[in-house]
């Protein structure tokens, strides 16, 4: 796999931007949250997470911001790390397709090696797309669903952390490709260090883990890894146990 550029040159880790320090004020319709900063300016930034962010979005923590000062941006900041009790949590989602990528690319994924190249949001009928497609001579063309993780109670990571009908859908996806022969995988990124082990949060969207299971049934490997972060960099960390 061609290794050129910017994951060659960081090893598969992302680099943060320069992060200013603050304090979440709080979180609101779903995409913003007002934050002050230690010089006392109130700012309201972007929070690039769809999600309910449950266990980490509490007002009082001590968060992170990056800032970009493009005349096309309303909101300058965007919402990065937020330091819960256990772990720094990564609340960006649009870090772990980018980091998945850098990490196949540098073969840093032992079940993803070895492949040629990865392109990504790949369209795979009229109204889907799949994060990663990976190809090779004389192997499947294997297909990678990418989800963000950062819900962790008492050592446990779940997904989802609100009810996911287009993540229901990617998972019927993924069932289609493998009748056709392809390989896929959904592959769960935990953005925190404080994870044990994983499983689909029933209690949450309990279709969503009855269709994971049968996925898994019907060919579909679910692969499950927690991150190494800091506020610096993030990278891959560790296989996180399974619990179906």
């Amino acid at each position: 796999m061609d290794k050129k550029g910017e994951a060659d040159q960081t090893g598969g880790e992302i680099l943060w931007p320069d992060l200013t320090k603050g304090r979440l004020i709080k979180r609101y319709k779903r995409f913003l949250a007002d934050v002050r900063l230690d010089n006392d300016e109130i700012v309201t930034c972007h929070c690039a997470n769809s999600g309910a962010m449950l266990e980490c979005c509490e007002p009082g923590r001590e968060v992170y911001l990056s800032f970009q000062n493009s005349s096309k941006r309303r909101l300058k900041y965007t919402w990065e790390i937020i330091r819960m009790d256990t772990s720094i949590v990564g609340v960006n989602t649009n870090i772990p397709n980018r980091l998945v990528k850098k990490s196949i690319e540098h073969n840093l994924i032992q079940e993803l090696d070895n492949y040629d190249s990865v392109k990504s949001e790949v369209k795979v009928s009229d109204h889907s797309r799949l994060d990663l497609m990976l190809t090779g001579s004389h192997r499947r063309n294997c297909f990678v669903e990418v989800k963000n993780c950062t819900l962790v109670q008492d050592g446990l990571a779940a997904f989802p952390d609100a009810v996911t009908t287009r993540g229901l859908k990617h998972l019927v996806e993924l069932q289609r490709l493998i009748k056709q022969g392809n390989r896929c995988v959904m592959f769960y990124l935990i953005q925190r260090m404080d994870a044990k082990s994983f499983s689909p949060a029933d209690n949450i969207d309990p279709a969503y883990g009855d269709e994971l299971r049968q996925a898994e049934k019907n060919g579909v490997e679910i692969r499950v890894y927690d991150t190494i972060i800091d506020l610096k960099k993030i990278k891959l960390g560790k296989t996180i146990l399974l619990q179906m």
